[in-house]
């Protein structure tokens, strides 16, 4: 598993490629898992990724998958805000 550093840096590599290049962003909404190999990143077996883009009349919201059994340290982190938010064009990376 890869640093999150690492891991942000790829993922902000990606993005801004996404942001310059128009046929590479029509390419990664086609194929992102291809794309995301390509990149560095680490693609699970067996996962299906979608890519949805937000523009400034439509906001996508991502609802997480629902977690089995959290422990008391995964619950202090939900309802701290812990973790990443991520609205508009701003995401905040908690502690």
């Amino acid at each position: 598993m890869e640093k999150p550093n690492e891991l942000d840096k790829k993922w902000g590599k990606l993005i801004a490629q996404c942001w310059a290049d128009e046929a590479f962003k029509q390419r990664f909404i086609a194929d992102p898992a291809a794309v995301m190999k390509e990149a560095g990143l680490e693609v699970p077996e067996g996962v299906e990724f979608k890519v949805a883009e937000n523009t400034d009349k439509v906001q996508y919201i991502l609802l997480p998958e629902k977690p089995g059994e959290l422990s008391d340290e995964q619950l202090d982190g939900v309802s701290g805000g812990g973790g990443r938010q991520c609205y508009r064009k701003h995401c905040d990376i908690g502690d």
